[in-house]
C-alpha cells in the first residue's frame, strides 16, 4: 500500500499506525537513501507500540534497543555493515528470537537474512514536492 507524508509528524503517525498490526519476531525492513525518514518512521513504530523515550539512529552502535513497550524494538542501521556474514556477528538471530520488532535501516545490504515473513518499507522523495514523502509498505495491511 502507497501513502503520502507530508512532513515527519505525518511520517512518525504512520509508523504509529503500522506498530498495531506488528507481533513478536516481525521484521521491518526500509528501503530509501539518506535522509528520507527513516529513523522518523521508526520514532513512529516505537510510540505505537508504547516506547516513550527518545529515539535515535544507531549509524555508530549497530542497534538500539527500546523496551518498556507491548514489544521490544530493536533499531538496526545497516548502512556500515558490508555484508549479511557481518549482521550475524552481532548476534542477528538473537534479536530475531527475542520477540521483539527488528527495524532494519539499509536492509539492502544484508538483503539475504532477511526472512521471508517481512514487512518492507520503502521511502522515497514525491517528485512534485522535495519534502514530501512517498512510503510504501508491503508485507502487511495497516487499519
Amino acid at each position: 500500500m502507497e501513502y503520502l507524508s507530508h512532513n515527519e509528524a505525518e511520517t512518525e503517525a504512520l509508523g504509529a499506525r503500522l506498530a498495531a498490526v506488528l507481533t513478536p519476531g516481525t521484521v521491518v525492513a526500509y528501503r530509501g537513501g539518506l535522509g528520507m525518514g527513516k529513523t522518523a518512521f521508526t520514532r513512529g513504530l516505537a510510540r505505537g507500540l508504547g516506547y516513550a523515550g527518545r529515539v535515535t539512529s544507531p549509524t555508530f552502535t549497530i542497534v538500539n534497543e527500546y523496551e518498556g513497550g507491548r514489544l521490544p524494538l530493536f533499531h538496526f542501521d545497516m548502512y556500515r555493515l558490508d555484508d549479511a556474514g557481518a549482521l550475524f556477528d552481532i548476534g542477528w538471530e538473537d534479536y530475531l528470537d527475542r520477540g521483539g520488532v527488528c527495524a532494519v535501516e539499509w536492509s539492502e545490504q544484508v538483503a539475504e537474512a532477511m526472512p521471508p515473513e517481512t514487512v518492507y518499507v520503502t521511502i522515497s522523495r514525491r517528485p512534485e514536492d522535495d519534502r514530501a514523502r512517498i512510503i510504501t509498505i508491503e508485507g502487511v495491511e495497516l487499519p
